[in-house]
């Protein structure tokens, strides 16, 4: 009988164990309240995912808006906001650790501000005439080659390989960025990626490399089609 007990206890703390998250973990889901899901809403509504204003309050239209950016970063689309999709959102949640880690570049990998302050530059000179989500994708672009094997490991040995980049020949990367530049290459370096993880991006109007056009693209921001 006491064998019996025994293992019925055993039985049902298990099943207690398994169904209770870890403590410490932060997850936001429909219902949740705070300042956390404040900073959530203010970078959907920063990126377009999201309308309106910053309430605090995670209902449908905030689910929703993160299951979009989930998809377009290539994370279960769940519609919670955990660690995983906080780190590529460049958030932090209460209880959670911090990370800059992004969905497409190796969490080993790690940027100081001057791969910042080269990579707004090479976005002034390629995208500065594009919408914001098309800075950034060009920005992930480059940092999507530094975790790729077939380029150099840093953001600077991408921008300056030789033929990467028209903007790097021409000498158009020394110039100032602006604002919105200098904004897009800190939110690709904090884990946004609008092309899904493409290493080409290319304007089908003016490219005169025909090698370019056999890569399969991805999708088209504005003026560029993004490839892999």
């Amino acid at each position: 009988m006491k064998k019996r007990i025994f293992s019925i206890l055993m039985a049902l703390l298990i099943a207690y164990c398994c169904a209770v998250p870890a403590r410490g973990a932060t997850v936001l889901e429909v219902g949740s309240r705070g300042s956390d899901v404040i900073k959530v809403q203010n970078r959907l509504i920063q990126w377009g995912y999201l309308s309106g204003t910053a309430d605090g309050r995670y209902g449908e239209a905030t689910r929703n808006a993160v299951i979009r950016f989930q998809r377009n970063n290539g994370l279960t689309a769940d519609g919670r906001v955990g660690a995983s999709t906080a780190a590529a959102m460049g958030v932090t949640l209460s209880g959670s650790k911090s990370s800059s880690a992004s969905t497409t570049v190796s969490s080993t990998t790690s940027y100081v501000s001057s791969d910042h302050r080269l990579l707004a530059k090479l976005v002034y000179a390629e995208a500065r005439g594009e919408s914001y989500k098309g800075q950034v994708a060009v920005a992930a672009v480059v940092l999507n080659r530094v975790a790729s094997s077939s380029f150099p490991n840093t953001v600077s040995g991408v921008i300056y390989q030789s033929g990467a980049f028209s903007c790097v020949s021409n000498g158009s990367i020394n110039n100032t960025p602006d604002s919105s530049c200098i904004r897009a290459a800190l939110d690709a370096l904090n884990g946004w990626d609008p092309t899904g993880g493409c290493l080409y991006y290319y304007n089908a109007k003016t490219a005169q490399d025909k090698w370019i056009f056999s890569r399969t693209v991805q999708t088209v921001i504005g003026n560029h089609s993004f490839a892999i």
